[in-house]
This record gives C-alpha cells, structure tokens and sequence, in this order.
C-alpha cells in the first residue's frame, strides 16, 4: 500500500524561505533512510503558490479556467510531499512520525494519505489492464 506524506506550507515557505543546509541534511539522511529501508517511491519539495498555476472548472462541463497564483491560506497550500510503499497504515504512520520536522520552525504538519489502488477504483478488467499497464510505463520511466 502506498502513503503520501503531504507538507503543508506555511507563512514562511510561502515566501520562498529555503530550508536550512541542516534541515536539508537532516531530510537527506531521512530520505536515505527510507530509500535504503525499500520504502521510498519519490520525495519532493515545491515552489510556492506564487509561481502557480490552478485549473479551475467552474462549470459542469464547461470550459476549464487557467488561475494564476499566489493563492491564499497558507496552511491548505502543500510545500512538499513522500510517497512511499509499505505494508501497512503502522508502517506509515511510523515513517511520517520519524520525518524531521520539514520546515524546521515547530511549524511543520504532515497530512498522511493513503493512495488508491487500482483494484479500489474498479472491478472492470479491462479498465484495471490499462491503469496497470500505465504503471508499469510510469515506474520505468527514467526521469529527465
């Protein structure tokens, strides 16, 4: 099962405030850790919401609607995210809970989230074909 560690923002990351070099050592050791340990899938920081781009459907079956950051409430903006595969909510739980804390102010919150497996969405074989064989393409494809 896989878990998306999700960074809430803040103020300050809001603004563009970098980490620390020891907050991004400590991170770096966390992401080791994680990856050394099988679990890690991917972990990335984000700009802010003032480089942002939303896209907005305001109507059912309208026309999408292109929306230009910053946005407001910080606290409902994501600063960054992990996503890992382990064997069970524990597991998770027990990962987010030894993250340091990522904005390195007693500010930071982590939003853990399960992710859905295809079998969760639906039943039709040929639907669960292709969202697996999707997958697959994704997980081998090298990054640029």
């Amino acid at each position: 099962m896989r878990f998306m560690m999700i960074v809430k923002a803040t103020t300050d990351s809001e603004a563009g405030v970098l980490p620390s070099p020891e907050l991004l050592d400590a991170m770096a050791r966390y992401n080791e850790e994680l990856a050394r340990a099988g679990v890690l899938v991917a972990a990335e920081g984000l700009h802010p919401s003032s480089s942002a781009i939303r896209i907005a459907y305001p109507e059912p079956g309208g026309k999408p609607k292109v929306v230009d950051g910053p946005f407001t409430e910080a606290k409902e903006m994501i600063a960054g995210f992990t996503l890992i595969e382990v064997k069970s909510r524990e597991e998770a739980i027990e990962w987010a809970m030894r993250m340091p804390d990522p904005h390195g102010f007693g500010q930071g919150q982590i939003e853990l989230r399960q992710v859905f497996e295809a079998p969760e969405l639906t039943q039709d074989p040929e639907a669960l074909a292709k969202l697996n064989d999707m997958q697959e393409q994704v997980t081998r494809k090298p990054r640029s």
